[in-house]
């Protein structure tokens, strides 16, 4: 479940002028009136002034608003804008609950200006239009909504706030490096307002704060940039439904999913697609801090074998007590499509019979795809955070003759643009 950093670019005012000289004349500032059209995937909607598309955020389908550019020029191919005036709103239009979201505010929410229902409807548009528009498959499921959110708010248990120039907490805000200062986040636990961290100015040095609340409710915070090794843990239970339930130990700075329901519903939605079997052998990519992989190994008992890979240090050895007990399960370090990771699998495996793969945001990637179903498993789960990424995949998995039987896609972060899907492969033709 491990999700990579990009490192910044070098170059970046030689990048930045020779962007400008493309865009043209700035437009930035310049207001328009536009009718809205449909929800596009990124948390906006899709305008048109002038033949030209505009990527609108803070408006909802069928309104029509006054459009104030944010980023483009003259001989942009597209404009982004945000929807600073509604002349005529949607039904679904509401009074955003949190006074730091819209134009020129907070970044971390996308839909706070409708409902958590009507932002899952968004979604599913989204899930269907990808699928169609990049793999050939007509979906006609609906992003359904995970337990443990309060209509869409009080759902996130992990926060990394940064510091304003004054000192202060705060979020970013939308594709841009300056800092909103806030005293709470709604789409965050309570618990994380009440450490008072948000009240006080920071200590010189500080470039964040990172606060993880675990599933005892214990608080952790810890400083940026971390100066030491000493970053503590924190224990996330997960419960999926039939399943007995399991403690993971994880560092307060790795990867754990932020919603409270998100993991035990992941596992679920995988166990119940895969249908594990005594003595199967399963392969986990991507393993993160081994939450699959303990499960597989549960569920193919001693006989059977699971093997996690992972690319993560700190996740692999986080991982070690989590699936401590189960000696027919291991987790190794490997870079996925990178090193010779299938020389590993030949080894502690052999033959595989079921996958997880839980990719980063960017996807697998057609290798990887190609490499794993060449190993004919009877079934193969993809949990993907992207969309965009899965739909390109679930393409790959074609040409290698896998089909999807089933996918379910699941609101694990509430107004935001994010979703997650889990989608169940098997081959075409039965073997």
């Amino acid at each position: 479940m491990s999700r990579g950093k990009r490192p910044a670019s070098t170059g970046r005012g030689k990048q930045q002028r020779r962007r400008a000289v493309s865009q043209g004349d700035s437009l930035i500032g310049t207001e328009v009136e536009v009718e809205v059209g449909d929800v596009a995937h990124g948390g906006h909607c899709v305008a048109r002034h002038d033949g030209r598309v505009i990527f609108l955020r803070h408006a909802l389908p069928g309104e029509r608003v006054v459009a104030r550019i944010t980023d483009g020029g003259t001989a942009s191919r597209f404009l982004r804008a945000d929807a600073v005036q509604v002349l005529d709103a949607s039904p679904e239009r509401r009074e955003a609950p949190c006074r730091f979201s819209g134009p020129g505010g907070c970044g971390g929410c996308d839909w706070q200006h409708t409902s958590a229902a009507f932002g899952r409807e968004l979604k599913t548009r989204v899930v269907r239009e990808q699928l169609r528009r990049l793999a050939g498959v007509d979906w006609d499921g609906v992003v359904e909504p995970v337990p443990g959110d309060e209509e869409g708010l009080r759902w996130r248990t992990r926060v990394e706030f940064a510091v304003s120039p004054d000192r202060r907490l705060g979020l970013r805000k939308h594709r841009s490096h300056d800092v909103v200062p806030v005293d709470d986040c709604l789409i965050a636990v309570p618990e994380i307002a009440a450490t008072g961290l948000l009240d006080e100015p920071v200590e010189p040095g500080a470039t964040g704060v990172d606060v993880a609340v675990a599933a005892d409710r214990e608080v952790v915070a810890v400083d940026l940039p971390v100066r030491d090794s000493g970053v503590p843990n924190v224990v996330e239970s997960v419960a999926p439904n039939g399943v007995a339930a399991r403690g993971f130990r994880v560092s307060s700075r790795g990867f754990w999913q932020v919603h409270p329901g998100a993991a035990s519903t992941f596992v679920a939605a995988a166990l119940d697609g895969l249908q594990p079997r005594p003595g199967e052998r399963a392969l986990d990519l991507y393993a993160g801090v081994g939450v699959f992989t303990a499960f597989l190994g549960d569920a193919v008992g001693p006989k059977g074998r699971v093997l996690g890979l992972e690319g993560d240090s700190r996740a692999v050895r986080d991982a070690g007590p989590n699936i401590a007990g189960l000696e027919h399960a291991s987790l190794r370090r490997a870079d996925i499509g990178r090193d010779s990771w299938d020389a590993v699998v030949d080894e502690t495996l052999g033959t595989v019979d079921l996958v997880v793969l839980d990719p980063p945001r960017s996807g697998a990637g057609r290798a990887v795809v190609r490499d794993v179903l060449a190993r004919e498993p009877r079934r193969a789960a993809y949990i993907a955070c992207d969309p965009a990424a899965l739909a390109r995949d679930i393409a790959y998995a074609a040409e290698s003759g896998y089909r999807v039987v089933s996918l379910r896609a699941f609101d694990a972060f509430p107004m935001t643009h994010h979703i997650e899907c889990v989608a169940i492969l098997e081959p075409s033709v039965r073997r």
